[in-house]
Order: C-alpha cells, then sequence, then structure tokens
C-alpha cells in the first residue's frame, strides 16, 4: 500500500466532503421528527405486544393450576 504525506491526505478529505451533498436544516429537522415519531409507535407497539402475550400466559397459566 503506498503511503501518503498527512498534508496531502487533509487536501483529498477536504476535497471529497466539498463533494457531500449535505442535508438543508428543514431536512434534518423532519427526518429527527419522523424518526422520534416511529420509535415511539414501535415502542406502544411492543408495549401491547408483550401486555397481551403476559395476559394470555397469566390466563392460561390461571387454568391449569
Amino acid at each position: 500500500m503506498a503511503r501518503t504525506n498527512p498534508l496531502t491526505f487533509l487536501q483529498q478529505v477536504r476535497s471529497e466532503t466539498a463533494k457531500v451533498s449535505w442535508p438543508t436544516r428543514r431536512e434534518v429537522g423532519v427526518s429527527t421528527i419522523m424518526v422520534l415519531a416511529l420509535t415511539g409507535l414501535t415502542a406502544v407497539f411492543f408495549f401491547l405486544v408483550d401486555l397481551l402475550i403476559r395476559t394470555g400466559l397469566g390466563a392460561l397459566l390461571g387454568l391449569v393450576s
């Protein structure tokens, strides 16, 4: 593997980051809100599934004993 001068490396990094299309502030805000909303919905879903399974197992074990 070829060795690169640290100064050349930093110049190449700067050149590559200039090519990146960065999101706007609005896009970041919308994405953040969507992630938080979907995380909340997922938490509620798994809470309800857990409650259903717990209730079902409790009823089933109550019938057995």
